[in-house]
């Protein structure tokens, strides 16, 4: 096996906690983070490095023998992965200013499809199967459109907020991107491979926490004080339904106090996750969604709107907020700012590292 194989077999199968530390593993990624075929072609250009073959994926190989062989391999690669100009998001002509401004546009946050977000088999499951009579389909023809604009605006704002966010990484002396979007890496940071995620507190992990706090779930503690209050509702309805009844009701009945209870238990949760974030590191590990799996080294930026939860989607746009603590944290970034997270998916176990940086309103 070469070196390219060991390294490329490495990546596959998820053990990219062996490129920490590792000079070839690290030239690896560099290299595949030039993968891209018009950046290839620059990168060997302005190098002065001939290749033999033409197809890209052997011209990487083939670069990689090289670039070993090679005392000043590191600085090179480092040099044009600094250059901003050949990101693969700046032949798109993105204007960031403007498109921040467009980013404020979005009024609110509704998912088309379902609680899983997969459109195709929401509309499959709702209409294509259920629906015989085409007259019956015709009459959902705009319900159908709203879903698909709230799924299509929804993940176009999700989509360009991370863009910005992860262009503030890159755009710091500190950080090295890669350019060509290789899975697993979105940047370097003191050579660590970073993969960025950008998130909100996880309801199932607040949930989880919340039935220790309560020694029940949530909507069950709210309930119970409910009851206490003389205060009913509809057991019918879903459990975001009642939430939202409750809430109101107990507004009504000047029972404010039973609300800042809860959101006071809901802060805690999130204090007890900044001062202990390797629990809530691994838990997020272990949930990832197996299309998206992945046990590369990960900072998580989740942003937390402590005064209304359900509202914090309105902070991946609120830069002014974001900005300067992603400078503050590269600023302090150092090889101790990472944990060593070791965790199971599907009875596998993995070694990463990673970090979070909270953003909390």
């Amino acid at each position: 096996m070469t070196e390219f194989e060991k390294w490329d077999d490495e990546f596959r199968n998820q053990n990219l906690y062996a490129f920490n530390g590792n000079t070839n593993g690290l030239l690896w990624l560099k290299v595949r983070a030039i993968c891209r075929s018009k950046q290839l072609r620059q990168f060997i250009q302005e190098n002065k490095i001939y290749l033999t073959t033409t197809k890209v994926a052997e011209q990487n190989i083939e670069l990689f023998d090289i670039l070993e062989k090679r005392p000043d391999a590191m600085s090179i690669l480092d040099a044009f992965l600094r250059c901003l100009n050949h990101e693969w998001y700046t032949e798109m002509g993105v204007n960031i200013d403007q498109l921040k401004e467009d980013l404020y546009r979005i009024q609110y946050y509704a998912w088309g499809g379902d609680q899983n977000n997969s459109l195709d088999k929401y509309f499959i499951s709702r209409y294509v199967k259920v629906l015989s009579n085409y007259n019956e389909l015709l009459n959902k023809q705009a319900e159908i459109g709203v879903n698909a604009w709230n799924y299509v605006q929804n993940s176009w704002y999700n989509n360009w907020t991370s863009f910005v966010i992860e262009s503030l990484f890159k755009r710091n002396q500190r950080v090295i991107s890669a350019v060509g979007e290789i899975k697993s890496v979105d940047f370097f940071i003191e050579d660590y491979p970073i993969d960025l995620k950008v998130t909100f507190f996880p309801s199932q992990f607040m949930e989880q926490k919340l039935k220790e706090i309560f020694n029940k779930s949530s909507i069950s503690w709210l309930k119970e004080k409910c009851k206490e209050a003389g205060i009913s509702c509809d057991k019918k309805s879903s459990v975001t339904q009642q939430f939202y009844t409750l809430s109101e009701k107990i507004k009504e009945a000047n029972r404010i106090d039973i609300i800042n209870e809860l959101d006071n238990a809901r802060l805690q949760v999130i204090k007890d996750a900044q001062n202990n974030p390797v629990e809530l590191m691994k838990w997020l590990y272990e949930n990832q969604g197996e299309m998206r799996f992945g046990a590369e080294n990960r900072i998580y930026l989740i942003l937390a709107d402590t005064t209304d939860l359900s509202q914090s989607w309105k902070m991946k746009s609120a830069f002014s907020i974001i900005e300067p603590k992603v400078k503050q944290y590269i600023a302090e970034f150092s090889s101790d700012s990472l944990k060593t997270i070791k965790f199971e998916y599907k009875k596998k176990t993995y070694t990463t590292l990673s970090d979070i940086l909270f953003i909390v309103k």
